[in-house]
């Protein structure tokens, strides 16, 4: 049967619209936008555009909004004077507005907690001026870096920076917060085998492997109140390691994910470069679909929403066309995943979400890099 322009439009917003429970939050619809890296917050401090930027998207409808990753209070986190941070009193000042703006539009919001761990690249702005510390010293590529191996002492005062900054999100308004364990960052670094090469129990098996990343949410999970929900971002693949695994099989997954989800992890957003892949051979689940299907907890789905391509192209300067999301309605009517994370195409068009969920799709908007140079 031909599905017709009206209808498409009407079951859009009928699956999109659903509002959802996830622990003492309830997100308005299952449209969340992504965490990405713009550097316009001179100082770490958030000013009005970064304001303007984030109510803007809530007004137009997306129900949960992660911001970018934010540097959490340790001198290795991260130092860069464009990148926002979530400690001092200036910074958090400038979130308490951005948190405000965005329930005044009739979203809800979680920051996005970061730390780098290695250098990948001298130089590149995210990693600029921190003292680069790992689980073993090495870079993405398992070479020596420039950097450390983290002591006992060093992975407890991180694992404390991260609790505090939760801590301040709940106090200054926030309603959750996202932990960054994707992409080769930190936390990452001691998922995966090809960067954690350490002997003591932070190291070995899969499991072992998960200690810091668990005692990091068990932190969190005891420093806000228990119906405040904590988010867990991971990946698979890493920044200059697009083919890295940290779990070759379903069994290998549930290993990894099952410790997380017993330190108080709410939900899982399990982050891909195009949704629609299968994660493993013999099943048409995408990594989001195993995670929750794995740990019963709700996922978020990402990964090219509403684009032809991945963001790969995007590092080198290509554009986008569009994509249509009838594949993504039927995965989220089977319930494969609870909510879905749209990047690019809603940094190029703050209305994504109103268009999608208005059946106003002709006038969506495809990604082009080069228009992007200021906050809007």
């Amino acid at each position: 049967m031909t599905v017709t322009a009206p209808e498409s439009a009407s079951r859009a917003a009928q699956v999109l619209s659903r509002p959802l429970a996830l622990n003492g939050l309830t997100i308005p619809n299952r449209i969340v936008m992504a965490p990405m890296t713009r550097q316009f917050s001179p100082g770490g401090i958030p000013g009005e555009n970064v304001v303007s930027y984030y109510a803007r998207r809530a007004a137009a409808g997306v129900g949960l909004i992660v911001t970018e990753g934010t540097y959490v209070g340790h001198e290795s986190a991260g130092q860069s004077d464009s990148i926002p941070r979530f400690h001092g009193e200036e910074q958090l000042a400038g979130w308490a507005k951005v948190a405000d703006a965005v329930h005044a539009a009739g979203g809800t919001i979680v920051p996005q907690l970061w730390h780098i761990g290695m250098v990948r690249k001298a130089g590149d702005p995210p990693f600029a001026d921190a003292p680069a510390v790992g689980p073993s010293g090495l870079r993405l590529d398992g070479t020596p870096g420039t950097g450390k191996e983290m002591t006992q002492q060093d992975l407890d005062d991180v694992i404390a920076a991260f609790a505090k900054a939760a801590a301040e999100a709940e106090r200054i308004g926030f309603d959750g917060v996202e932990l960054h364990g994707a992409h080769g960052y930190l936390i990452d670094q001691f998922l995966w085998s090809g960067t954690n090469r350490r002997t003591d129990a932070y190291g070995g098996d899969l499991v072992a492997r998960t200690k810091f990343a668990a005692e990091i949410a068990a932190a969190v999970r005891d420093s806000v109140s228990p119906e405040f929900p904590v988010i867990f971002r991971y990946s698979q693949w890493k920044q200059e390691a697009y083919d890295a695994k940290l779990a070759e099989t379903p069994e290998e997954l549930e290993a990894l994910l099952t410790p997380l989800a017993a330190a108080g992890v709410d939900a899982f957003h399990a982050s891909t470069r195009r949704y629609w892949l299968p994660e493993f051979d013999g099943s048409a689940l995408n990594l989001a679909g195993w995670t929750k299907k794995l740990t019963g907890k709700p996922a978020i789905t990402v990964g090219s929403v509403g684009l032809d391509g991945d963001f790969v192209r995007a590092f080198a300067g290509e554009g986008s066309t569009l994509r249509g999301i009838d594949d993504l309605l039927d995965r989220l009517e089977a319930e494969e995943f609870d909510l879905v994370a749209v990047g690019r195409a809603l940094l190029q068009d703050p209305e994504w979400a109103a268009k999608v969920l208005q059946g106003r799709t002709g006038e969506l908007k495809a990604y082009d890099p080069a228009s992007l140079g200021s906050l809007s």
